[in-house]
């Protein structure tokens, strides 16, 4: 936990020196903020160096689920200090979102944010994007720490393929990927005519799938097609499992295709837009081309729980906002910086229901379940059914207790259903075009808590409230 804390407290120094370079005059605020982090993870790190630091599953998921609430904690201190963000609940909010990838925001005027704070609004989201603990699993190593039930615990999802049987080089293998394309976003976004302090910015946020945006309109405000087009391609690689973009910068496409689950990813993106994009065109009276980049850029940025927008989703029709509300519950590939409940999951549901006809029909046959032409073990396909049932079940107890708290039934489930997928814009009064300043400081905690138990798939939060995790054995 020191440890992190000082790599927050590190990677809080670029904000402060785009505040300088800015003149936001919030410098000092992230100063001090990065000093308190500093020191404070110092006097936690060198206190217990000499205890014993075997990891095993049990510590590597609370060290998982407190790893989250410190980053919240003190990623909330440069709002404190600055009083950009001076109420606590807001305060804890917008670090949630932004550390879990959200990209729901309290603030009604993003523009009038200083630079350096608006910097490490965007980090925060990078941060998060690939896990923190994945980054540091490469680090812990050399500070004598080993790492591999944090990975197990930050990625509890159904796939095992991994990049190298170490830990360690995985991780450095992932980051590489993760930092090539943000600095090439960078370059391309400056190319296309941002500045380059909204180039980095929506760069950091792009590749995280996390949707925080410079301006109030987010990307609806630059109207040069090319950015649009630009933001799609990076976030459907955003959204695509990391270890198959690490597969095709070494050129072995093969791979890429031979996946299941990414077949899906990219046939499903391809009917959602080839079916929606008729009914828009003629609905919003946009040239063609507009319609689709719309369509298309609306389609990825919900899959992926980007959460940007260029159009108002909600103002075609009453169908359409159904169907783009659905989208809130698919989420894109595991292994990727996307929330919700990935592809993988569903296509193993669909597979599994598909065969289950077929078992009703020759019930003394076996009919494994097989995925990317390898059998899915059965307590995988337990897991997979438990993680679908109990993510309804808390969708469903979610917006019962947000409609309790005295906010409309629409609201309350785009609300419960966008904090817990990590997408950002819903539907009702959280729309895409709308912010969430108006809830209670209860409705900010509540959905900052669905935020860190999606982001972490559920099992990672829940299992600490079993009884079975604290007994001895």
């Amino acid at each position: 936990m020191g440890g992190l804390l000082m790599l927050l407290g590190v990677l809080m120094i670029p904000s402060i020196a785009f505040s300088y370079y800015y003149q936001g005059g919030d410098q000092l605020s992230l100063l001090a903020a990065s000093g308190i982090s500093l020191a404070t993870g110092a006097g936690m790190f060198f206190s217990f160096a000499s205890q014993d630091q075997n990891i095993r599953k049990r510590e590597g998921y609370m060290i998982v689920a407190l790893s989250w609430l410190f980053m919240t904690v003190f990623g909330a201190i440069p709002y404190l200090i600055s009083e950009t963000i001076s109420f606590l609940p807001d305060a804890i909010f917008e670090t949630v979102s932004g550390f879990t990838t959200t990209g729901a925001t309290i603030l009604t005027d993003i523009e009038a944010m200083p630079a350096g704070i608006l910097l490490w609004r965007s980090m925060t989201q990078w941060i998060g994007g690939l896990g923190i603990i994945v980054l540091t699993v490469a680090i812990f190593p050399l500070l004598g720490i080993g790492g591999i039930e944090l990975f197990v615990a930050e990625s509890p999802g159904p796939t095992s393929d991994k990049l190298h049987p170490r830990i360690r080089e995985t991780a450095k293998r992932l980051w590489f990927v993760y930092v090539g394309l943000t600095i090439l976003l960078i370059f391309l976004y400056r190319f296309e005519g941002m500045s380059f302090f909204d180039a980095v910015n929506h760069a950091l946020t792009t590749m995280a799938t996390g949707g925080f945006s410079t301006k109030n309109a987010s990307l609806a405000y630059f109207t040069n097609p090319a950015i649009h087009y630009t933001a799609i391609i990076f976030m459907f690689l955003a959204g695509t499992n990391f270890t198959l973009i690490y597969y095709g910068v070494k050129g072995r496409f093969g791979r890429i295709w031979a996946s299941d689950e990414f077949r899906a990813y990219v046939i499903s993106l391809v009917i959602l837009t080839v079916g929606l994009v008729v009914p828009i065109y003629f609905l919003t009276g946009d040239h063609f081309e507009k319609a689709f980049r719309d369509t298309l850029f609306q389609i990825i940025s919900l899959v992926t729980t980007t959460g940007y927008v260029t159009a108002d989703y909600t103002s075609y029709s009453n169908g359409l906002t159904i169907i783009f509300f659905m989208l809130l519950f698919l989420g894109a590939c595991a292994g990727s910086t996307s929330g919700g409940i990935k592809f993988i999951r569903h296509l193993t549901f669909v597979k599994n229901t598909t065969l289950e006809f077929k078992r009703i029909v020759h019930p003394r046959a076996v009919v494994p379940l097989k995925i990317n032409g390898e059998r899915v073990p059965g307590r995988i396909i337990t897991h997979i059914m438990n993680f679908l049932l109990i993510y309804l079940m808390i969708f469903v107890l979610g917006s019962i207790v947000m409609s309790i708290a005295g906010y409309d039934l629409l609201t309350s489930f785009g609300a419960v259903a966008t904090s817990l997928g990590n997408v950002g814009p819903a539907i009702g009064l959280v729309g895409p075009m709308d912010n969430f300043a108006f809830f209670s400081p209860f409705g900010k905690l509540f959905l900052s808590f669905l935020m860190l138990l999606g982001r972490l798939e559920l099992f990672t939060i829940l299992v600490l409230f079993t009884p079975y995790f604290w007994r001895a054995n």
